[in-house]
């Protein structure tokens, strides 16, 4: 079979396929002996479920309803009475001034950022090339290969900050980053996977200043930030204007599966995907819009949130955290200071072997995580950090999270005992 440089791309053994791959091949082959703290999957909140739960029973009972749930095309900008109900949220809470056309879905997220980025990246018409600035790294692995051209992202390595004997945290470098006339477009996300790293209001100012100078925008992805599903656990401000492109998603409210992504951005830019989505899929998918429209146009979406959603990840990250302060107490190991999302980003510094072969090791030992190296897109220079970290996903069952994380303590004290071993003989 002979394919063309885009196929053999997108069939390559990039990072998110590995990862979904794995999650896939666990499952068939018998997960319930697989501690799977890999993936990206929200945790099924009980109260939030049996929400979703009522709100399908009552789509499907209503024979109009359930025709607009799957018996018709909806338009390539997405379902409408969901986007204008989304308007009115984002303008009453967060005072945003923007209407239903400033709005677009696509199905997922991460359609959303194959669009954008090749929206803005690439070769343009003048035949020069434009590339996507991603602030500092770790960044997003399935940022990595969503390009349609070879080297699409640059990066720049991030200050490291010790904060005690357990926590440190990165900040851009603000000396180092550089967004000039080859950058097309800015992104970072906002808490960004795998770290769960929150850049401040200050620093989210200065991007967009770096941006505005550029006459390029700033892509924000807020998937799992504000003001939905809000797992935020330090102080964020939630911003738009007519320079920025915000991402949100319905998948880590606890609807992975109906594939809902949402872009907020200028109506310029909201044409242009809108374009997209027909040509690439004629219209996203309803079925996420129609399920969760009740919750949008009375706010409740926000309210469950604040309410449900930040307390129950919380909750969740500090029994995660104590685990790691249990169980790594004899090794060196420190982690990026947990302020969003659901991930620990744990540091092994001076790892005597690569995160990739600890990722095997692991794999064998019953514990699935992710191998840090897959998470510095478009940074190119040797950085042995890149092969020192690990993230691992505490949105699953608290038991199965902790026997996980003391799997992954007694692999890696193996793996430090056997160098200090090799190195005395």
């Amino acid at each position: 079979m002979k394919l063309t440089k885009f196929g053999k791309k997108m069939t390559s053994k990039a990072g998110i396929l590995s990862l979904m791959d794995d999650l896939g091949q666990a499952k068939m082959e018998g997960g319930e002996h697989m501690v799977m703290m890999g993936g990206g999957n929200p945790a099924q909140i009980p109260e939030f479920q049996e929400i979703m739960r009522q709100e399908l029973l009552n789509l499907c009972s209503d024979p109009e309803e359930f025709r607009r749930l799957v018996g018709s095309y909806g338009s390539p900008q997405g379902e409408s009475s969901f986007i204008e109900g989304l308007a009115n949220l984002l303008r009453q809470e967060l005072g945003w001034n923007i209407t239903s056309e400033n709005i677009c879905l696509t199905n997922g997220s991460q359609t959303a950022f194959f669009m954008l980025f090749n929206l803005f990246g690439g070769e343009m018409e003048d035949g020069t090339k434009k590339k996507i600035c991603l602030p500092m790294a770790p960044e997003y692995i399935g940022y990595a290969d969503l390009g349609l051209d070879d080297g699409l992202f640059v990066s720049t390595r991030p200050k490291i900050e010790t904060l005690d004997e357990t926590f440190f945290k990165y900040h851009i470098d603000f000396e180092k980053l550089q967004v000039d006339s080859s950058i097309g477009a800015i992104c970072i996300s906002r808490p960004t996977n795998p770290t769960g790293n929150v850049i401040s209001d200050e620093e989210l100012l200065k991007l967009m200043e770096l941006a505005r100078r550029q006459n390029i925008p700033l892509v924000v992805d807020c998937a799992y930030g504000l003001p939905f599903p809000g797992m935020i656990y330090t102080k964020a401000t939630p911003i738009w204007n007519e320079n920025l492109i915000v991402s949100l998603s319905l998948s880590k409210l606890g609807l992975p599966a109906v594939r809902t992504g949402i872009i907020v951005a200028s109506k310029e830019i909201v044409r242009a995907l809108t374009c997209m989505n027909a040509i690439m899929s004629l219209s996203p998918n309803s079925f996420g819009a129609l399920l969760a429209e009740k919750l949008v146009t009375s706010s409740r979406i926000t309210a469950l949130s604040k309410t449900l959603m930040q307390p129950y990840y919380s909750r969740k990250k500090q029994l995660a955290v104590a685990a790691v302060q249990e169980f790594f107490t004899d090794t060196p190991c420190r982690i990026h200071v947990p302020e969003g999302a659901m991930f620990l980003w744990l540091w092994f510094k001076d790892l005597p072997i690569t995160s990739l072969e600890l990722y095997e090791r692991l794999k064998k030992a019953g514990a699935l995580v992710v191998s840090g190296h897959y998470f510095f897109p478009g940074l190119q220079e040797n950085w042995k950090h890149k092969d020192e970290c690990l993230r691992v996903t505490y949105s699953q069952d608290d038991a199965e999270v902790r026997k996980g994380l003391k799997i992954i303590s007694e692999v890696v004290r193996a793996a430090y005992n056997r160098e200090l071993c090799s190195s005395n003989t």
